[in-house]
C-alpha cells in the first residue's frame, strides 16, 4: 500500500531533522539501503546505496552550519514527493565551490523524492539555486 501524504511528510521532516543537526548516521538511516542519491551538479554525479551518499553529507556538513529547511509548498503523489524548500544557514567550508567564510547564506531547493513502500527514501534528487549561492558568496 503506498505511504499517504503525511507518512511522506514526516519521513522528509525527519530526513531534515538529521541534515539540520549533521547527522550523517541518522540521514543515512532514512535512505533505503539501495537508494539512488541525486544532487544536481554534484561534481562525483548520483550516488547508489546508502554508503555511496554519506560522502555527500560529510562534505555538505563540512561546508555548511546552521542550517535550517523551510519547507515552502509540497505536492505529493503515488509513492513520491516534490518538496521546495528555503535552506538559510552559514557558510563556513566552500559550499558548491565557493569561499564561504562564514557569511549567512540562503537558496532554494527542490527535492524530488520516491519511497519504498516500507517508508524509506528510494531516490532522492536535489536540484538547488545556485545562482543565489554565486550571488551571495562570490563578492
Amino acid at each position: 500500500m503506498p505511504l499517504t501524504p503525511a507518512q511522506m511528510d514526516r519521513k522528509i521532516d525527519e530526513h531534515f531533522g538529521y541534515e539540520g543537526r549533521d547527522d550523517v548516521e541518522g540521514v543515512l538511516a532514512t535512505l533505503a539501503p539501495d537508494a539512488t542519491h541525486d544532487v544536481v551538479g554534484w561534481t562525483e554525479g548520483p550516488s547508489h546505496g546508502r554508503e555511496a551518499a554519506r560522502r555527500f553529507y560529510e562534505t555538505l556538513f563540512a561546508d555548511l552550519a546552521d542550517g535550517r529547511v523551510t519547507p515552502l509548498r509540497r505536492l505529493h503523489g503515488n509513492g513520491f514527493l516534490v518538496d521546495e524548500s528555503l535552506w538559510q544557514g552559514k557558510a563556513p567550508g566552500r559550499p558548491f565551490g565557493f569561499e564561504g567564510r562564514g557569511r549567512p547564506l540562503e537558496f532554494r531547493l527542490l527535492h524530488v523524492v520516491e519511497f519504498t513502500e516500507s517508508g524509506q527514501i528510494a531516490r532522492e534528487q536535489v536540484w538547488l539555486d545556485v545562482a543565489a549561492v554565486m550571488r551571495q558568496l562570490q563578492q
